[in-house]
């Protein structure tokens, strides 16, 4: 039986494009090209009925991260994730470096929107991370 080497992680949401938009601002990742006689995918998806805007993926340029789907249902999150994405933004650092280099993320992050929800400090065992919300309360980690 061959080995699965390719995944996509499936979000469900209520608006696709614009939480997507959000993690490629998040992980540098690209969405596919607009549609012809569209400025924006703004403009593409708001020529549509809301009930048309069923999905929306998007990819890593650099062809090493797994492709993102954003897919749109009619509930709300309701609980805790039972899967949610860690961003490796302090890969290598430890203490006060890296504690300062998920406090700065951190920002930026929730300048485009995100919530933060709790930074758990270095304690001997596990060094520093922070967990937060996206644009529609899913959760994710800085580590």
């Amino acid at each position: 039986m061959p080995t699965i080497r390719q995944f996509q992680v499936t979000f469900d949401c209520a608006e696709p494009a614009r939480l997507a938009a959000f993690w490629c601002e998040v992980l540098g990742y690209a969405g596919p090209p607009v549609p012809e006689d569209f400025a924006t995918w703004e403009d593409y998806h708001q020529s549509l009925p809301p009930e048309e805007e069923l999905y929306f993926a998007i990819t890593d340029p650099s062809g090493v991260g797994p492709r993102l789907l954003f897919q749109r249902v009619p509930e709300g999150k309701v609980v805790k994730n039972r899967v949610h994405l860690d961003v490796r933004a302090g890969i290598g650092l430890v203490g006060d470096e890296r504690l300062a280099t998920l406090e700065a993320e951190c920002a930026r992050l929730m300048a485009l929107g995100a919530t933060h929800v709790l930074t758990q400090r270095a304690d001997g065992v596990n060094e520093s991370c922070i967990t937060m919300q996206d644009i529609e309360g899913n959760e994710f980690c800085l580590d």
